[in-house]
């Protein structure tokens, strides 16, 4: 799931991700214009939806 915030040109970005131990949900928030990224990893996808929504605001 990909959306771009309106105002802050920010680029957010949810991500499933499967490894041996169950399921990892990565949130990604990018400012293509200056090379700037931040990642928080959850196992809770009630949490990384919430940082989600979060980060769109």
């Amino acid at each position: 799931m990909n959306k771009k915030h309106v105002v802050k040109k920010w680029e957010v970005s949810l991500a499933e991700l499967e490894n041996s131990v169950g399921n990892l949900f990565k949130v990604t928030r990018r400012l293509p214009e200056l090379a700037i990224a931040e990642t928080k990893m959850f196992r809770s996808k009630d949490r990384a939806l919430k940082q989600f929504n979060e980060w769109l605001k």
